[in-house]
């Protein structure tokens, strides 16, 4: 599946603004996730994501609609992003979507680089394109603090609108359409804490791709 960045239209707020977080981390299986910083745009086919809902999912950081600084993003209307620090590390990129006050998110784990390669190597301090392995072209994108850092998000972007004209990030749609057989669900990863909602399968993936994280 390689789309031509040319072809895509971005995603338009009623996209976002659906009230059900588990269709839309589906639907945002094979769009593509573009940042533009600088001038300098990265690009990359979303392969794998995991939904959050507040208020009765244990795992959300918005769990019993709890509202702090950071959650508060979470509580806006769909169509913008979260971005929080994960171990002090990892900054990673999450869409709000429903209606304001609903406070759902998917965090996308991992795309297909498709734009931008070189700038994506030199963020994650990788080697050129050319001198990647095989092993290394998977890593480069994989993993949400992996793509994360190569799209270069930052917490500091965190509630940037990407359906806005001017917004340095945004998604869009190539066209692809991803049969349900080709979706894979699973449990989260990392959400052991969260009791029964732990065993949830609100991760999804595309099903044939090598552009997604193993489950330990």
């Amino acid at each position: 599946m390689s789309p031509s960045i040319a072809s895509g239209t971005r995603l338009m707020p009623d996209f976002y603004l659906r009230d059900d977080v588990l269709w839309v981390a589906r639907e945002l299986l094979g769009k593509v996730l573009v940042t533009s910083f600088d001038g300098q745009r990265t690009a990359g086919i979303i392969t794998e994501v995991e939904a959050y809902r507040a208020p009765d999912d244990k795992a959300c950081h918005a769990y019993g609609n709890r509202r702090t600084p950071r959650t508060e993003v979470m509580f806006r209307a769909g169509g913008c992003a979260y971005i929080y620090l994960c171990y002090g590390l990892h900054h990673l990129f999450n869409v709000v979507t429903g209606p304001a006050g609903q406070a759902h998110a998917v965090l996308v784990r991992a795309i297909e680089p498709l734009d931008g390669l070189a700038l994506m190597c030199n963020r994650r301090r990788y080697p050129a394109p050319t001198l990647l392995t095989s092993r290394q072209k998977i890593a480069l994108t994989t993993g949400p603090g992996a793509l994360a850092q190569a799209l270069g998000f930052h917490t500091s972007q965190s509630g940037q609108r990407l359906t806005d004209a001017h917004s340095p990030m945004w998604i869009e749609d190539h066209g692809a359409r991803i049969a349900s057989t080709d979706i894979a669900s699973g449990p989260r990863i990392g959400v052991a804490y969260a009791g029964e909602c732990a065993a949830w399968e609100w991760r999804f993936w595309l099903r044939h791709s090598p552009y997604v994280r193993q489950q330990p």
